[in-house]
């Protein structure tokens, strides 16, 4: 979609928070058409930013321990 947006799920380490802001920037940049939003539309443009934001970290942490936890084998019943 965006590709200044880097991936944020690295193996070094998490994303800082000054990195999932900037994503979310450029999602949002991407999303709305707008660089600069005009001053009408700043704080749909700013409150999109901040919930992609928050979305994107809670992802993050979510991705993080599905990874560090072991797989959970699952058996199927048979008929």
């Amino acid at each position: 979609m965006c590709r200044s947006i880097k991936t944020l799920r690295r193996a070094d380490g998490p994303a800082s928070d000054e990195e999932i802001a900037a994503a979310a920037l450029q999602y949002v940049r991407k999303v709305s058409g707008y660089r600069a939003p005009s001053q009408r539309n700043t704080r749909a443009f700013d409150a999109a930013v901040s919930e992609v934001g928050r979305a994107s970290r809670r992802l993050l942490e979510q991705l993080e321990k599905a990874r560090n936890e072991p797989a959970q084998r699952t058996s199927r019943a048979r008929a």
